[in-house]
């Protein structure tokens, strides 16, 4: 599994293709400004919505639940890199947070 850290995601900026997929509420309260909603919970559902030309990078708060989105979308012949340490390591860095 790629994997990549929040630093290299930050110079990246929003040319990369981004999903959160923390659940809808996590998403809301604080989320990368450019990044997509894919909760883990409908991923399986939703697997359709992520790209195939990517690559895709995975966030969720920590790393574990991106980590097996990863995993999973992998499985379907997905692009996708793995996001460590996730929206926790992103704020603390002081990266720019969007908030409803």
């Amino acid at each position: 599994m790629q994997t990549i850290d929040t630093k290299q995601l930050a110079e990246l900026g929003e040319q990369a293709t981004v999903i959160d997929v923390r659940e809808r509420d996590e998403f809301s309260a604080a989320r990368i400004p450019w990044a997509s909603n894919v909760p883990l919970s409908e991923l399986t559902d939703r697997v359709d919505e992520v790209p195939e030309d990517g690559p895709v990078y995975l966030i969720c708060a920590a790393g574990v639940r991106s980590e097996r989105a990863a995993a999973y979308l992998e499985q379907h012949g997905k692009p996708v890199v793995n996001v460590l340490g996730g929206m926790s390591e992103w704020a603390g860095a002081g990266f720019t947070v969007e908030r409803d």
